[in-house]
């Protein structure tokens, strides 16, 4: 199936590119080509704001969890409580992200990245 088929609207065409643009400058800082799991990491290591050669799987959850309460508190859905006493981040939830499908969850959390890279300008 062609990339941009005549299948998808212009939105999902739009999405997709950017995408690859984020999955394009992560690739270039990193040597290799991230998933979406990856991106998150990156996103909480930022967010934590401390670089470490190697992260144990449970921090690895943590630093993903960091990134979506990021990436979803401008959306009501989490609110920054402030740090604990080893600097990492906590945040209350709110409400509940919706449920949906697991295509249109994808995709909004592809949106949240994106919106991310673009204010950090690094796409």
């Amino acid at each position: 199936m062609p990339l941009l088929n005549e299948n998808k609207t212009e939105d999902e065409k739009e999405l997709m590119m950017l995408w690859l643009k984020v999955r394009e400058v992560v690739k270039q800082q990193f040597g290799k080509r991230p998933d979406i799991n990856a991106i998150l990491v990156l996103i909480g290591i930022n967010e934590l704001g401390v670089i470490k050669e190697k992260y144990e799987k449970e921090e690895k959850q943590d630093l993903m969890h960091i990134a979506i309460c990021a990436l979803f508190e401008d959306e009501g859905f989490f609110k920054f409580v402030g740090l604990d006493k080893d600097g990492w981040p906590h945040y209350e939830t709110l409400t509940n992200i919706p449920k949906g499908k697991l295509r249109e969850q994808e995709a909004l959390l592809k949106k949240k990245i994106i919106q991310y890279f673009q204010v950090m300008n690094l796409i």
